[in-house]
């Protein structure tokens, strides 16, 4: 029962660090139409539309990767804080580099930009920190019996006895 109670704990927590991830991407990747001063506010039904779509373009590619790093740090009860932001990084990373073309002759990736590539690193990174504040640090506890019922303490030495049933 603590199992299903952790899949639907983990679940959430994917789907929290997906938004937040999409939220940065999608702000940093608009930061420089946003910084233009002389082209007006943003429209905020316009906006809500693309950082949801950033959240399913995420959610999308970081599906696999991030169900293996969340499977290992459940299996060896890794809760270091450190672990899911590196995990998280390596995540964005492979999410980005899974779009960019590959060369087979030359064994480069072809047309990386950097920016980019920093900005998905860096979503990774927060996604990992915002996984590991809502399940990462729990990770593997379910696993663990639960503590047994500590007896009550006895009653100090003035105190009336309860009446016994003995005659």
């Amino acid at each position: 029962m603590a199992l299903i109670g952790r899949l639907f704990v983990i679940t959430f927590a994917f789907l929290a660090a997906c938004l937040v991830a999409g939220i940065i991407v999608v702000s940093a990747v608009l930061f420089p139409e946003f910084s233009d001063l002389g082209a007006g506010p943003v429209d905020d039904g316009a906006l809500n539309i693309i950082i949801g779509f950033g959240f399913i373009f995420i959610s999308g590619f970081a599906l696999v990767p991030a169900m293996i790093i969340a499977l290992l740090t459940e299996a060896f009860c890794i809760r270091s804080a450190l672990v899911y932001a590196i995990g998280g990084g390596v995540v964005g990373l492979a999410c980005y580099l899974g779009l960019v073309p590959f060369d087979t002759d030359t064994l480069r990736f072809e047309g990386i930009v950097r920016r980019h590539l920093e900005i998905m690193t860096g979503a990774g990174i927060v996604a990992g920190a915002v996984y590991w504040m809502i399940a990462g640090r729990n990770a593997g506890a379910w696993r663990q019996p639960p503590r047994p019922l500590q007896p009550p303490p006895p009653l100090p030495a003035h105190s009336p006895r309860p009446p016994s049933s003995a005659p």
